[in-house]
């Protein structure tokens, strides 16, 4: 029988770009299923904006 894997590759996409009609920035990362089920937000670089922007999880 096969383990569950622990760790889960998801998709980090800009908040603040679709506000204000510039292109969605995306980041791809892992993160541990066990320790962080919720969605994962973190403060990344938005080149098109040129500014640190939330960054939320998408599926």
């Amino acid at each position: 029988m096969a383990k569950k894997d622990a760790r889960q590759i998801i998709t980090l996409e800009c908040t603040e770009a679709k506000k204000e009609g510039k292109p969605a920035s995306r980041y791809s990362t892992t993160k541990n299923r066990m320790n962080s089920p919720d969605r994962l937000e973190l403060k990344k670089y938005n080149p098109f904006l040129r500014r640190h922007t939330i960054h939320k999880e998408i599926k």
